[in-house]
């Protein structure tokens, strides 16, 4: 009998053995679910969950690598005198073409809270659904004034400038900065960046991309990375006035911007203290497509992210709304962290249950001793709100006649700047393609920053490594009798909560001599009643041959009750209307992820049940991403991997809904980007036009293993 019958066995209580697919029967998992924080218990492996956690932001965002960083160009202009402080109205571009708005607010020229050497501490604040210009009505500041949530008029009906008007009072240069479609931010459309629902007519151009389409999905272009980018740009900005100390810089938003502020105290160290308010939570994480983006948040949440700016200061406030249980749920996490880093006493969370949710005076009231002790304001700086005089329309506006609107906005503008975008991770990803001409220690040097940019992010998206022997469950579902060769198992990961269904045919004479991993998607029934297994085990060159049996795809009627889409072959998605793919894999792996790790649970059980025997991967058009990804993260552990690709590519899909959708997958090389990584281990490639696999033969050339690759 087959060697697989040595394996230890625990019985377990599973689905029966129909071709129920996991994907299809698990519940996915969206935004308005629990998202815990778990703490690690040493500070090494923190260190290690956060570089891993910023890398995933980095990628999620379409950072990785970042962009270069183009001239600003700003235009400061209409500066207003106010009391304790003037506005001054800004643009700048974040990119080539590209323009970011709002409002400067500084110190007084006689306050001389924060100065040191002339220069002063500053404070970006990205201001939130509702933008900067948000004006109260009559009702509703009655409302807060007499719930307690404001004090004053003015202040009060511009809750966003308010806290912008204080820190400048205190000594701070203030920024508040337009997010894409509010006030003067018009290049993209209000609809386009928060409400997107249905498919517009031009994401269907694979030429020329623009927000939400296929092309800006594979190469991980979205509004949430866009505006991170913004954030950036931003900062920088402030970072460059003369009268800005660029050592001490604070973040401060609320809500969407709380959000924005999670995301830049993740990825940028030049943060000095942040105050991310309304958004770090166990709960909600940010219903809007700008706080959405592909990968962000699986295995993940705001709370944990939010924990990547430890242990510097943060503070926060629980409200009620989906932060209200941040007080037992989030924060208690965090002072652990805080804590095991030796910062304790550097992250707080106020309580503000008795409001809903708010970025009020009794809230900013808590946030500006935060800010002035840690950006080392002098202790007699006025902390306590005080009114100002409102800014008028027109003093709000930045577009204006010596200073008019850019005329590129819309559809070209997207389009503009997803190229933009695209040509600059070209440019960079292509630097670090290995070049065989180079001498040995510069084609070294090429192929580990190779190995560190694009496998890093292809190890974000193929999140996982080879599991223990004892996370594994594996149950007989049947055994063969007489002639019948044929015994089935299931093995089931029992953190992953992944389940795979297993055949696994006696080689020739019941020898042992290795063993062929053959993955299928089409499902066991339908694999047997197409002669599959027959197939295979007719070859009977002596070794046993795993049928590793991964999820099928849903049927077009299963994927229709879900989603209204004409094609086959379709992966689950999220039951929600708006047409958008990071609302099902910001929080949940693709497809092709999933069946990466059933066939990692098989190949890793054969790695630890009979280490001694050779493992040979064997895989077809159909299964070749989950087994290339397989392949190179079991490394050696698959001896041999033979892969007839018939030329697919995964940017050819049409639709985030389609099986083999993988976000990013165009921007990191495709298939032979994903194959290039497992060198040096051994890899047969066939189905490929001449020189298609010409960056797999780089790589195994500067790995030194051009001898362990053939590509027929």
């Amino acid at each position: 009998m087959p060697r697989f019958i040595a394996w230890t066995f625990v019985i377990v209580s599973f689905l029966s053995a129909g071709t129920t697919s996991q994907a299809q029967t698990e519940k996915l998992k969206t935004l308005n679910d629990h998202f815990p924080f778990t703490v690690p218990d040493s500070v090494d492996r923190w260190n290690d969950r956060a570089d891993a956690l910023r890398r995933r932001v980095l990628v999620a965002t379409g950072l990785w690598p970042m962009p270069d960083r183009t001239a600003l160009q700003p235009v400061v202009h209409g500066k207003i005198q106010r009391d304790g402080f003037t506005v001054e109205k800004v643009y700048f571009q974040s990119l080539p073409g590209h323009f970011v708005t709002g409002m400067l607010f500084r110190p007084a020229a006689d306050n001389s809270f924060g100065l040191v050497d002339g220069k002063r501490p500053a404070v970006l604040s990205p201001h939130g659904h509702g933008g900067r210009t948000m004006r109260l009505s009559d009702s509703e500041l009655a409302k807060q004034i007499q719930s307690g949530g404001e004090v004053f008029e003015n202040s009060g009906r511009y809750p966003k400038l308010a806290r912008c008007a204080h820190l400048a009072r205190m000594g701070c240069v203030t920024l508040i900065f337009d997010m894409l479609g509010y006030a003067d931010s018009q290049q993209i459309e209000f609809e386009t960046a928060h409400r997107h629902a249905q498919p517009r007519p031009e994401e269907s151009d694979r030429e020329q991309p623009c927000l939400y389409s296929i092309d800006a999905d594979l190469n991980l272009q979205s509004v949430m990375g866009l505006q991170t980018w913004n954030a950036i740009r931003a900062l920088d900005f402030l970072a460059e006035l003369p009268d800005v100390d660029p050592n001490r810089l604070g973040v401060t938003g609320g809500s969407g911007g709380g959000t924005q502020t999670i995301l830049l105290g993740a990825i940028d160290p030049r943060i000095k203290v942040g105050f991310p308010n309304g958004m770090v939570s166990t709960s909600m994480q940010g219903g809007c497509y700008c706080e959405n983006c592909n990968y962000l948040r699986i295995g993940t949440g705001n709370v944990e992210l939010a924990a990547l700016f430890a242990p510097k200061p943060q503070g926060m406030t629980a409200a009620n709304d989906w932060t209200k249980d941040m007080l037992t749920d989030g924060f208690p996490q965090l002072q652990q962290l805080y804590a095991m880093l030796g910062a304790k006493e550097d992250v707080m969370c106020g309580d503000v249950l008795r409001f809903p949710h708010n970025y009020n005076y009794v809230t900013r009231a808590m946030m500006y001793p935060w800010m002035a002790k840690h950006l080392g304001l002098p202790a007699d700086v006025p902390l306590v709100e005080r009114d100002f005089e409102p800014l008028s329309e027109a003093d709000m506006k930045v577009w204006d006649d010596d200073h008019p609107a850019p005329t590129e906005v819309g559809i070209p503008h997207e389009r503009k700047v997803l190229a933009w975008w695209k040509q600059q991770s070209d440019q960079k990803l292509n630097t670090l393609i290995p070049d065989p001409a180079a001498d040995a220690a510069a084609a070294a040097d090429r192929l580990a920053k190779y190995r560190r940019v694009v496998g890093g992010a292809w190890s974000v998206i193929f999140d996982r490594s080879m599991p223990a022997a004892q996370h594994l469950v594996v149950t007989k579902l049947s055994e063969g009798a007489g002639d019948d060769r044929v015994m089935s198992y299931r093995l089931e990961h029992r953190d992953w909560k992944t389940v795979v269904d297993v055949d696994v045919v006696a080689g020739k004479n019941n020898s042992a001599a290795g063993h062929v991993v053959v993955p299928t998607t089409m499902g066991r029934e339908r694999a047997r009643r197409d002669s599959v297994v027959k197939s295979v085990a007719a070859k009977g060159d002596g070794r046993t041959t795993v049928i590793a049996y991964l999820t099928p795809a849903m049927t077009s009627t299963a994927a229709q009750a879900r989603k209204a889409m004409p094609s086959e072959h379709q992966q689950p998605l999220i039951d929600d209307e708006r047409s958008y793919s990071g609302l099902t894999f910001g929080y949940n792996r693709p497809l092709a992820v999933k069946r990466f790790e059933q066939l990692l649970c098989v190949l890793a059980y054969l790695d630890h049940s009979t280490p001694d025997e050779p493992v040979t991967l064997v895989a077809d058009s159909s299964s070749s991403v989950s087994s290339a990804a397989a392949s190179v993260v079991a490394g050696d552990s698959v001896d041999e991997f033979h892969l007839d690709s018939g030329g697919f590519r995964l940017n050819s899909v049409a639709d985030y809904s389609d099986e083999h959708f993988v976000p990013g997958a165009a921007k990191y090389f495709d298939l032979p980007g994903l194959l290039s990584l497992r060198a040096p281990s051994a890899l047969t490639i066939r189905g490929e036009a001449n020189g298609a696999m010409g960056l797999v033969q780089k790589v195994y050339a500067a790995a030194g293993a051009a001898d362990r690759l053939t590509v027929e």
